[in-house]
C-alpha cells in the first residue's frame, strides 16, 4: 500500500461490529433528516458550522447548569440534548454536500471528546459524581478513543466498543430529579468496561508496531 492510499484510508472511532449499523443509521438519518438537509444547503450551513456549534451547546451545559434560577438545570439539560441532536445531524450533512472524510470525522470526535472533558469536570464540581470515579471515567474513556483512532488507521479495528457517553448524558436528569447518588455506580460499571477495552487496544497497537 503507497503512502497515499494510507492518507486516504477512513479513519473511525467505530468497532468493526458497529459498521453495518451504523450504516444503516446513517441511511435512516440521511432519508428522515433530507428536508432540513435541504436548508442547511440552501442556508450555506457546513458540517463544521454545526458542529462548532454541537461544541457550544454542550459546553453551555457546564455553565448554565451552575446558574442559580429555578429553571437553569432545565435549560441546562435541554443545551446538552441539543448538543446530541446537532452531534447526530452534521454528519449526514457532510455526506449530502460531499465533505465527509477523516477530517470531519476527526473534528467531529474531537469536539465530543471536549464535551465529555467539560461535563464530567461539572459533574464532579457540582458533586454528582466522585473525583475518582469522574477522572478515571475520563482517562479511560479519553484512551478508548485514541486507541480506537489509531487501530482503524493501522486496519486492525476493534471487534466490539462501548462510548458510554449518551447514557450518562441521558441518566444525569434522573441522579438530579429521580435517584440521587445512582450515576457514580454507572460510571463504575462502564469504567471497568473501558478500563478492559484500554488495555486491550494498548496490547493490540503495540503488538502491530
Amino acid at each position: 500500500m503507497t503512502s497515499k492510499e494510507k492518507l486516504q484510508r477512513k479513519v473511525s472511532v467505530y468497532a468493526k461490529g458497529e459498521k453495518t449499523l451504523m450504516d444503516t443509521s446513517q441511511q435512516q438519518r440521511h432519508l428522515l433528516l433530507l428536508p432540513l438537509l435541504k436548508l442547511f444547503v440552501k442556508w450555506r450551513i457546513t458540517p463544521n458550522h454545526l458542529t462548532f456549534l454541537s461544541f457550544l451547546c454542550g459546553l453551555s451545559f457546564c455553565f448554565t447548569y451552575a446558574l442559580n434560577w429555578y429553571l437553569a438545570k432545565p435549560l441546562a439539560f435541554c443545551l446538552l440534548t441539543l448538543h446530541v441532536l446537532l452531534d447526530g445531524i452534521d454528519g449526514p450533512l457532510a455526506r449530502l454536500t460531499g465533505m465527509a472524510g477523516n477530517r470531519g470525522s476527526f473534528t467531529d470526535t474531537t469536539s465530543d471528546q471536549l464535551v465529555v472533558a467539560f461535563t464530567t469536570m461539572t459533574m464532579i464540581h457540582y458533586g454528582l459524581i466522585n473525583v475518582i470515579s469522574g477522572s478515571l471515567y475520563l482517562v479511560f474513556y479519553t484512551l478508548v478513543i485514541v486507541f480506537a483512532m489509531i487501530r482503524s488507521s493501522l486496519a486492525i479495528p476493534y471487534s466490539w466498543l462501548i462510548r458510554p457517553r449518551l447514557l450518562v448524558y441521558a441518566w444525569l436528569p434522573i441522579e438530579v430529579y429521580l435517584l440521587p447518588n445512582t450515576l457514580n455506580y454507572l460510571l463504575w460499571f462502564f469504567i471497568l468496561l473501558l478500563g478492559w477495552k484500554s488495555i486491550t487496544g494498548f496490547y493490540k497497537i503495540r503488538k502491530k508496531l
